[in-house]
């Protein structure tokens, strides 16, 4: 296949991404401690989630696409409102 698009946006690695369910949003995590949400189909970013103090290592949309986990090398699990970006809760007391 070919390369439908590339979406710049993180200042350093790209260590997650996940489709939302419906395949319009896509996110993506960074060593740069942010989350961004994409639009799949133009490639445009939609909005950077900022709480994290250390890299996302992973994120994972819920299964009805609206709630987005991300998980961070800072120990922390954060849940976030898909639609609007707000952080919703921080679950802390991960041990390495």
């Amino acid at each position: 296949g070919s390369q439908m698009c590339s979406l710049e946006g993180h200042t350093k690695l790209v260590s997650s991404v996940s489709f939302a369910p419906d395949g319009k949003t896509l996110a993506s995590g960074s060593y740069d401690k942010t989350v961004k949400l994409w639009d799949a189909a133009s490639g445009a970013q939609k909005s950077s989630l900022e709480g994290h103090t250390n890299s996302v290592s992973s994120v994972s949309f819920a299964p009805d696409g609206k709630t987005l986990a991300s998980g961070s090398d800072d120990r922390t699990v954060k849940l976030w409102d898909a639609a609007s970006g707000s952080q919703m809760c921080s679950l802390g007391g991960h041990i390495p």
